[in-house]
């Protein structure tokens, strides 16, 4: 990974401002309880959180693919859209029992099994789009913006031909539609789940990366290509690899998303890449563990910011960015 020039550290003051800024809405519930209660609070923030923690599950996939690969690919969404799509046509045809059904277990397999499909499928598509397409435009990001964009286009459009040119209901297993108290702030299950996802994929890609051999081979292959060859290890099979694994790992953050929008849409992955730049950008690039903390501010800031001007909600993630980036220019977590 090449060397990126650290940030000054900020002022004190500075980092107690941008650290306090995020509980103004939870002030504003005790100095002005008829515009937000604790409870509203609560809910938005776990809705924020389980948000954030989905669109890390595309971010880190992306943020992986270009910090270790040096790739810019913009066709990442269609692998969230595809594993979308699986996911509801597996849920409205051979596995619709399972979950209709309120059983827990019914309804973990359901989830199970088209996590499995979808990521076999985006496996395969990952593989080949490396080997064919991705492939030929190595250290050129020029092509690689050109080429991933049309990729994407066209694939978006087969989806709307394939599965459906319309926007289609999501159904959510059973079990997962209910809620729970805690006090008076109420919890939803499927909410839970998605936060329990999003941390169990941080700590298995963390320890992919920094524990297991094929890891420690693809960050040294970052640093030196060169000498991973002369070890005799094949590098083109290594990032072949880590392409088809962001690949799955957007599949499952779009099987997941679909449940928490309860909708399927051939242009959601184009929608969600956006969120997935934004967080690439201010976690800093190539860093998991800021992908994980950016994702989840994107969530939060996004959900604060729709409850009191939802006109800005969508704009304010740039406004997000831009405080970030004047803040600390490389990201929260840059790469040294």
């Amino acid at each position: 990974m090449s060397e990126r020039m650290q940030d000054k550290s900020m002022p004190h003051w500075v980092k107690a401002i941008a650290i306090g800024v995020w509980f103004i809405p939870l002030f504003i519930t005790w100095i002005k309880p008829d515009l937000m209660d604790f409870p509203t609070w609560a809910s938005m923030t776990l809705s924020g959180i389980a948000m954030g923690c989905l669109i890390f599950l595309m971010a880190v996939g992306l943020t992986i693919i270009f910090g270790l690969m040096d790739v810019l690919n913009f066709a990442h969404g269609v692998f969230f859209t595809i594993g979308a799509f699986i996911g509801w046509k597996l849920f409205n045809t051979l596995l619709l029992e399972w979950v209709e059904s309120d059983g827990f277990l019914l309804n973990i397999a359901a989830i199970t099994l088209a996590i499995i499909v979808a990521s076999l499928v985006n496996i395969l598509l990952g593989i080949l789009m490396e080997r064919i397409i991705i492939r030929k435009t190595y250290g050129d990001h020029l092509k690689q913006i050109l080429v991933t964009m049309g990729v994407g286009i066209i694939v978006v459009e087969l989806i709307r031909i394939i599965g459906s040119a319309e926007v289609e209901t999501f159904i959510i297993p059973g079990w997962f539609t209910e809620a729970f108290f805690i006090g008076e702030v109420m919890v939803i299950r499927y909410q839970l789940f998605s936060i329990l996802m999003g941390l169990l994929f941080f700590v298995l890609i963390q320890w992919f990366l920094n524990s297991t051999k094929i890891g420690l081979i693809v960050r040294a292959g970052v640093e030196n290509p060169q000498m991973i060859k002369a070890m005799g290890y094949n590098l083109n099979k290594v990032f072949t690899g880590i392409f088809a694994m962001g690949a799955v790992l957007a599949g499952i953050g779009g099987l997941i998303w679909a449940g928490f929008e309860e909708n399927v849409d051939a242009a959601m992955g184009d929608h969600n890449l956006i969120y997935a730049f934004v967080v690439v950008i201010i976690a800093g690039l190539g860093s998991v563990k800021g992908s994980i903390i950016g994702a989840i501010m994107v969530g939060i800031f996004f959900n604060y910011v729709a409850f009191f001007v939802p006109q800005l909600a969508a704009g304010s993630l740039i406004i997000l960015m831009c405080i970030i980036l004047m803040l600390k220019p490389s990201g929260l977590f840059p790469q040294k």
